[in-house]
Formats: structure tokens, C-alpha cells, sequence
């Protein structure tokens, strides 16, 4: 095995490790029962940006397979086939694509702070697309008044601020992280 596979391997388990820490921490909306506020979704398009979008994919994957299994790795500890399935599972599944797309972003337009930008909303906005339509479908006939204009306003629209955060925290992160830690090769 060569060092690039050795150290692919040891970065996608440190960021694995990283998106396992921001989602085990977290802590309940109080107008959401539903969505908790978590530090994973950073990690998450953090590995894509840093890794690049294959072993970004990979790590996101990793996780989801090592919840899916049973591991309490999900928000607030949580595991299990069920937490994929439930309405936060879309949510989930949109990991994986964050990480791929902000990875792509970054490998064709560069780590200038306006690619890294764009990068974090295109992986922001990936976790929603699956997200949002699944936690509509699932919560659908359950709560009350469940509407796309509630799905927006109150499972959506709060959390826009702190993704935010997030988001800035992100570019600069990979801004001040992109000649230290990026992995050269093929295979990012």
C-alpha cells in the first residue's frame, strides 16, 4: 500500500471521525422536534472540499453505512435503519451528495474564497434537496397543518442562519487548510 492510500484512508477516517462528533452533539430546536441543530453538515461538506468529491463521497458514505449498522453515530446518538427511514433520512442521504458536489466545485473552480462560497451553498444545498422532500413525505398526515409552507417555515427557514455560520466557518477553514492537509492524486 502507498503512502496517498495510507493517508486516503487515514483522512477519511479523521473526517468520518469529525462528522460522528458534530451530529453526536447536538441539541433539539425548540420549535422542531424533529431536525436537531448539529455541527455534521459542516463536517460533511468540509470532507468533500478538503478531501475532493471521492473520498469526500466515501467518508459521507462510511457514516451513514456505520449508523445504518447500528452504531450510535446519528444526531444525539442515535442509529439504526430507522433513523434512515425516518423523516430525517433524506437529510442523510444528502450528506453523501454534499460532499461529492462541494468536492467537484472545488476540484474544477479552485479554492479562491468565491469558489469555496459557491462549493458550501452547491453542498448546502444538496442536503436539502433530498432532505427536505423526504421530511415533507414522512411527517406528511402526522403533524398537523403539514404543508410546504410549513415544512419551509418551521423545519427549514430557522435553520438557514446557523447553516450560515456554518457555512463561513467552512470556506475559511479550507481557506487557511488547503495547502496543509488536501491530498494530491486521482483518486480525490
Amino acid at each position: 500500500m502507498n503512502d496517498l492510500s495510507v493517508r486516503s484512508i487515514v483522512l477519511v477516517a479523521a473526517f468520518t471521525a469529525l462528522i460522528i462528533v458534530g451530529a453526536i452533539f447536538s441539541f433539539p430546536a425548540p420549535w422542531n422536534p424533529v431536525v436537531p441543530f448539529t455541527l455534521a453538515t459542516m463536517f460533511v461538506i468540509l470532507s468533500g472540499m478538503i478531501l475532493g468529491p471521492w473520498l469526500g463521497m466515501a467518508t459521507t458514505a462510511l457514516y451513514v453505512l456505520l449508523g445504518s449498522m447500528g452504531l450510535p453515530v446519528f444526531a444525539g446518538g442515535s442509529a439504526g435503519l430507522q433513523v434512515l427511514f425516518g423523516p430525517t433520512g433524506g437529510f442523510l442521504i444528502g450528506y453523501i451528495l454534499a460532499a461529492a458536489l462541494a468536492g467537484l466545485v472545488v476540484r474544477k473552480a479552485g479554492t479562491s474564497i468565491p469558489a469555496l462560497i459557491i462549493a458550501v451553498l452547491v453542498g448546502t444545498l444538496a442536503v436539502y434537496l433530498p432532505g427536505l422532500p423526504w421530511m415533507h413525505y414522512k411527517l406528511l398526515g402526522i403533524v398537523e397543518d403539514w404543508s410546504w409552507a410549513a415544512t419551509w417555515g418551521k423545519y427549514t427557514a430557522p435553520f438557514l442562519l446557523g447553516d450560515g455560520v456554518k457555512a463561513i466557518a467552512a470556506v475559511f477553514i479550507v481557506h487557511y487548510l488547503k495547502d496543509r492537509i488536501v491530498p494530491s492524486g486521482k483518486n480525490r
